[in-house]
């Protein structure tokens, strides 16, 4: 089974990008740990400053792969052209950030994204990247049922 992971704008600085809120780990530490949780697993792994990237890689996903797991980062908040390829997506999404949106500063308590997605993982860290996989695999085995 094949699942694309899909990071958003800033991603990338994640370890330097202020740690109180993000952590320490790097991106490719957070990858590594998805790799070794669910070695039954094949993933893909982009991350993007550019919407446009991010809008290709979930058309095309279906193609390849049978589910995605996302973090928009700030794209969540106001990217109505990532909301509309994911609801054109016939592959389940989930949502994932690393901090609680809700808790945040005002703007960005709202994702235009989550009602587009199977669900939204919020809060938990990095370890919330292993928790939306857990969810996506529960939603492909149910719609194979």
């Amino acid at each position: 089974m094949k699942i694309l992971i899909i990071n958003g704008p800033n991603l990338n600085r994640l370890g330097k990008r202020d740690p109180g809120v993000y952590g320490r780990k790097t991106l490719a530490e957070i990858n590594e740990e998805l790799r070794q949780s669910f070695p039954q697993l094949e993933f893909t792994f982009l991350q993007s400053n550019h919407e446009g990237a991010l809008i290709d890689a979930i058309q095309q996903a279906e193609a390849e792969y049978q589910g995605i797991v996302i973090n928009p980062g700030a794209y969540s908040h106001y990217s109505l052209a990532i909301r509309d390829a994911i609801a054109d997506c016939p592959i389940p999404v989930v949502e994932v950030h690393i901090s609680n949106i809700a808790a945040r500063e005002e703007f960005r308590r709202h994702s235009v994204i989550s009602a587009v997605c199977q669900g939204t993982v919020a809060g938990f860290g990095p370890n919330g990247y292993a928790l939306a996989v857990r969810g996506l695999l529960s939603q492909i085995k149910t719609k194979k049922v």
